[in-house]
């Protein structure tokens, strides 16, 4: 997912450069969108392995 939220990143980047306003605010949507989502589902995780004790990542 944060490579999703990178790539689109990079689009808005991108777009942003060579002009296209629209596209480029709608990929920095996304890309914060799905970075948010990252962090709350990363922190989830943390709460989680933290109350259990055992280690969910692989």
């Amino acid at each position: 997912m944060l490579r999703w939220a990178f790539a689109f990143l990079i689009l808005a980047l991108i777009a942003g450069l060579f002009g296209f306003g629209g596209i480029a605010s709608a990929s920095a949507g996304i890309a914060k969108t799905l970075f948010m989502v990252f962090v709350v589902i990363a922190v989830i995780a943390l709460i989680v392995g933290l109350v259990t004790g055992r280690n969910i990542a692989p």
